[in-house]
């Protein structure tokens, strides 16, 4: 964006009195006496790679599982989904939401009897707009006596965990404060609407339904 001409004049007192202020200013955070505490800085290159605490969160919590259920355990997390279902209630949120994707993928590999680790070297967790799934199932609850439930799901957006697996989510004009019947109601009509639908190579997982701040409202199996 070009600055305008006049905006670019600056005249030697305006700039000396800048200065001047740049100069107190650095000054008085440091004298005694002037309270000020200085503020944490967060390094910009930890906050992006929180992926890579999300997977360690999963691949312990694999392991436990292997170690004491062995191949059953195997077949129940990667196969029947349990590292992706229960990653939505994996504890401390605060890691594993950083990056969900990773958490599902530390979990899955610790499902072996080899101990190589193989963690990912970006964000897994990918999320796309789905504004044609919304459509569709909307035309559907119009069809089939679900109008009144479906008209509260606002946006629809695919939360892919990895390559294969990935939830549903429903944004809606519900809060926290709403009625409980009625966000499962909208649960319950699309997972009749979804009947199974898993795309052509991908399983979805769970549908996950949101207020209109963000918060978590519920969750159901797809």
């Amino acid at each position: 964006m070009r600055i305008p001409a006049r905006a670019r004049l600056v005249t030697p007192a305006v700039v000396v009195s800048l200065l001047g202020l740049m100069v107190v200013s650095c000054g008085s955070g440091s004298g005694s006496g002037s309270g000020a505490k200085p503020r944490p800085s967060v390094s910009r290159a930890v906050a992006e790679r929180g992926y890579e605490a999300a997977y360690d969160a999963g691949w312990r919590v694999g392991r436990r599982l292997f170690e004491s259920g062995g191949k059953g355990a195997a077949v129940r997390e990667t196969v029947w989904g349990g590292c992706v279902r229960r990653s939505l209630t994996a504890r401390p949120q605060n890691v594993v939401e950083r990056d969900r994707g990773a958490r599902v993928l530390g979990c899955t590999q610790a499902m072996g009897t080899g101990t190589d680790r193989q963690p990912p070297v970006r964000p897994v967790t990918r999320r796309e707009s789905a504004p044609d799934l919304l459509a569709r199932f909307q035309t559907w609850a119009v069809g089939n006596g679900r109008k009144q439930p479906a008209r509260h799901a606002g946006q629809a957006v695919l939360v892919h965990l990895g390559d294969r697996d990935y939830d549903v989510e429903l944004t809606t004009s519900y809060t926290d404060k709403s009625a409980k019947a009625d966000v499962q109601r909208l649960a319950d009509a699309f997972a009749t609407w979804w009947d199974g639908d898993d795309g052509d190579d991908s399983t979805a997982w769970n549908l996950i339904l949101l207020a209109r701040d963000g918060r978590r409202l519920t969750t159901r199996d797809l």
